[in-house]
This record gives C-alpha cells, sequence and structure tokens, in this order.
C-alpha cells in the first residue's frame, strides 16, 4: 500500500503537468510573461533620479550665471526645459508638470562674487514628490557646492578657506515638510480603484464561465449590452465606495490635505474607472478560468505601478520606457489626483490627462464589448 502512494503522486503530478501543457492560454502566462515582467521592470525600476524637468529664471545675465546654469545643465541631473524672465511664471510650469524644479538667479549675482561677497540662488521644488524633491535638493547642494569651491579657487587659489561664495535658498511648493504620506497615500487611491474595477470584474465574469451560468443568461431575454452593464455596475459603486474610504482615513488618520475639488475628483475617477472596467471585460474575453484572468491581472498591475510614477520617476527611466508609459492609464490618474490633492490644480491645468483618460476609456470599452459579444454569439 505504501510503495502505491508515490506512484500515485508521480500519476497525478504528470498529468497536472499535461493539462498545463494542452493548456494554451495558460502556458504564454507563466513562460513567456515572467520574461516580459523581468525586462520592463528590470529598466523602469531605479532609485537614480536623473533629467529633472527644471525651469530656469537668470535675472543676472552675466558669464557667471550662465556658467552656474551650464554646470546643472551638464550634471544629467537637470533638464533645462524652460528659460523665463520672471520667477512668477515658474509656478504656473510646476503646476501643469512641465517642471519639476525651479532656479532663480537674483540680480547682481556676479557683482556679489566679485565683491567677494556670498552670493544666494533661489530653488523652487514641486513638493508633491517628496523623494524626488529630498534627492533633488542634494543634487543642488553638490552642484552648488562644487560651484563655489571652483570660484574661490580661480579668485584666491589653491588654497583658498573662505567662506561658501554660492549659497542656495531653499523652498519647497504643495508639500512643504515633504511628507511621503502626502505623495503616497493619493496614490493608493489609484491603485486600489485599478485592483478592484480591473482584476475583479475580469474574474466574476470569468466566474459565470466556469459554473456555466453564462449560457443561462445568453438565453435569456438579457441583452450582451445589458449583461455587461449589470457586470460592471457593482464594481463602479465599490470603486468609488472604496474612493471616499481611502480618502477619509487619508484625511483623518493621515491628515493628507486635499487642496482642490473633491466634487472634480470625483468626476475624473470616474474617467480611469472606465478604463479600468473596460480593461477587466477585455481580460474576461481572452480567459477562460478564473486562475487565467488572475493570473493576466496579476501580470498587468505590476508594470501599472512601476511603470507609471507611482513610485519611481518617470524622467528617470530610459527614453524607450517613457514613451511606453503614455499606454499607461494610471499615469495621467496619478497626475489627476495628486494635483488635486496637493496642488488644488483645476481642471484648467489637467484636461490634457483627462482626455487621455477618456480616448483610453472609449476605446477599451468599445474593443471589449465587440469581444465580449462575439464571445456570446
Amino acid at each position: 500500500m505504501r510503495a502505491e502512494r508515490p506512484r500515485r503522486l508521480r500519476t497525478l503530478v504528470k498529468k497536472e503537468f499535461i493539462q498545463i501543457r494542452r493548456d494554451r492560454r495558460i502556458l504564454p502566462i507563466l513562460i513567456i510573461m515572467p520574461v516580459l515582467q523581468l525586462v520592463i521592470l528590470g529598466y523602469a525600476v531605479s532609485s537614480d533620479i536623473k533629467h529633472l524637468r527644471t525651469a530656469v529664471c537668470d535675472l543676472d545675465r552675466t558669464p557667471q550665471s550662465r556658467a552656474l546654469i551650464d554646470r546643472f545643465a551638464t550634471s544629467g541631473y537637470f533638464d533645462i526645459r524652460h528659460t523665463v524672465s520672471d520667477d512668477r511664471h515658474i509656478k504656473p510650469l510646476v503646476d501643469a508638470g512641465k517642471a519639476r524644479v525651479g532656479l532663480v538667479i537674483p540680480p547682481r549675482f556676479a557683482a556679489k562674487l566679485a565683491r567677494q561677497e556670498t552670493a544666494t540662488i533661489q530653488l523652487l521644488l514641486d513638493g508633491t514628490d517628496s523623494n524626488t524633491a529630498t534627492v533633488a535638493q542634494g543634487y543642488v547642494t553638490q552642484i552648488v557646492n562644487a560651484e563655489a569651491a571652483r570660484i574661490l579657487v580661480e579668485r584666491l587659489g589653491p588654497k583658498a578657506t573662505a567662506p561658501t561664495a554660492v549659497e542656495p535658498t531653499v523652498r519647497v511648493w504643495f508639500n512643504p515638510d515633504l511628507k511621503s504620506v502626502n505623495f503616497m497615500v493619493p496614490g493608493v487611491v489609484a491603485l486600489i480603484l485599478t485592483i478592484v474595477t480591473m482584476t475583479m470584474t475580469a474574474t466574476a465574469i470569468v466566474k459565470e464561465k466556469e459554473r456555466g451560468t453564462i449560457e443561462q443568461l445568453i438565453v435569456s431575454p438579457i441583452r450582451p449590452v445589458q449583461l455587461m452593464l449589470g457586470k460592471a455596475i457593482p464594481f463602479v459603486i465599490i470603486g468609488y465606495a472604496d474612493i471616499l474610504l481611502v480618502v477619509l482615513v487619508g484625511l483623518l488618520w493621515f491628515r493628507v490635505p486635499i487642496a482642490g475639488s473633491f466634487t472634480l475628483l470625483l468626476f475624473l475617477s470616474g474617467l480611469f474607472i472606465m478604463t479600468t472596467l473596460g480593461l477587466g471585460l477585455l481580460i474576461s474575453t481572452v480567459s477562460q478560468t478564473q486562475q487565467q484572468a488572475m493570473m493576466l491581472g496579476f501580470f498587468a498591475n505590476p508594470p501599472f505601478m512601476l511603470l507609471s510614477g507611482f513610485i519611481f520617476p518617470i524622467a528617470s527611466m530610459p527614453e524607450p520606457m517613457q514613451y511606453l508609459t503614455y499606454l499607461i492609464p494610471l499615469r495621467y490618474f496619478l497626475v489627476i489626483i495628486r494635483g488635486i490633492f496637493l496642488k488644488g490644480v483645476g481642471l484648467d491645468v489637467l484636461w490634457p490627462q483627462a482626455l487621455a483618460l477618456t480616448v483610453f476609456g472609449v476605446a477599451v470599452l468599445v474593443l471589449s464589448a465587440l469581444r465580449f459579444q462575439k464571445r456570446l454569439g
């Protein structure tokens, strides 16, 4: 009897491998998708922060001020994207996400250096991403110290020990205390919406296939569109309930403020929910079992999280990966939710992200509906 047990176990293991081999859908998921995840995430996941979009306001316009700007531009950490004539023009650029760093060189910068006085520059940081702002502040300190050392050597010789020639004055916008919780809580809202509305919608529909009840629904008077809506609406309601719950916890427990319109947040969340529901329906049309649907959802969630800017800045990714992030709907929603929470911006600033989510949502829903009706037919 004991000798039979190992043989039975081997038989069961063999049978399981045969089933996996015969399942043409699950085999690529088990073999190809892990490799794709490794390639994508291997390039995307980086703690190095480079190529920060920078706006410069040079009010001195001297060779010394241009030399300091050149040192920033050639450091690899800052990309000079905008040059403005008034420091008041920097904030709109930061609001719109076109700049993460503002550098202001005041008048008489070179004159103070010539008189061997300490010259100050102003650094304006977007504090919505506290980690990026902290690292950027450290980079600025390194660059300024190096430039100050160069100026002192030119002025006093290689043995100069005078005080620092250039000193940065740092001002952090939107998140002055650089609290990471203010950056993470809005992102968690977006991530929860993605998981609930996409993965759960896919598994709920596939569950009907496994139980055989989908055939009963097909022969009933219910139309395919009604069936889709009947499956999707509960998860829309659950998604909004999750938004209210997480926002309430963020406000009361973590003390994360909402600087913008909560009504606008709910409206634009609807656009994102439309997109993730469409993706969930699309997953359900290519899955035969809940296991397949869950694995497809598992494959989609990590790239969504890591390529969207949820943790790692998109600007620090390789250029091909940056283009790939435009295909991630979560990228646009993170800009929206963090912009409303921390910056208090409105639709006049967030309309490009809202438009992108609308296009994504309509396209994915139409494609999912066509495939869904075809499968039912």
